[in-house]
This record gives structure tokens, sequence and C-alpha cells, in this order.
């Protein structure tokens, strides 16, 4: 698990992630900047914590593949917004994550 004591309050449950969105842009290519009502929720975050990992049928847990501090991409509509102390996560299942982005 992560040191941000508000996730801390809530463990995810078997192949369950709780994610902090990364920061979106604030202006465009060419330099306009984007009010806050016109901008799109970023589709990439930080894993704050994971579930211990998905359960088979015959009973053994196969462990995630993702893990606390991982940048991750995942689909727009993907996961269930929460606020913890005022600070906004979304709840998703490793399934929705679409890839992990690798340092340079």
């Amino acid at each position: 698990m992560a040191n941000n004591k508000s996730s801390n309050k809530i463990r995810p449950l078997q192949d369950r992630l709780i994610v902090e969105r990364l920061e979106g842009e604030d202006k465009t290519a060419s330099g306009l900047y984007i009010p806050e009502t016109a901008k799109e929720k970023p589709q990439s975050g930080r894993v704050v914590s994971t579930g211990k990992g998905k359960v088979r049928e015959d009973g053994t847990v196969q462990p995630l593949d993702v893990k606390a501090g991982d940048k991750i991409l995942f689909g727009k509509y993907s996961g269930t917004e929460i606020k913890i102390d005022g600070n906004e996560y979304l709840i998703m299942r490793e399934d929705d994550v679409l890839g992990v982005l690798e340092s340079a």
C-alpha cells in the first residue's frame, strides 16, 4: 500500500485497484488555455493500492500484474469515482487497465 493516508482508509478486494488520476493538460499544443469546464478527465493515473489478486474457480489466487506506484492507462469510462477525505480516486478492476506506462 502507498503512504497516502486517505487511501489507507479503504482496502480494495480481490483484483480491484485504487487509482489517483494524473493531472490533465492546462493548455493546448498551440498554447491556448483550457478552462476547467472544457477539460476532459485524464485517462491515466497512479495506482495507490491493490487487492491481493483474482480468485480463480479452483480457489487459488492469481496475483495482479500492476502494483502500487505504477502509472497506468485506462478507458474513458472505467472505474467508479469515490471521494475520501476530499481526495478523488477511482476503484477499478485490473481488467480495466489498458497498459502500464514505463519510465524512460
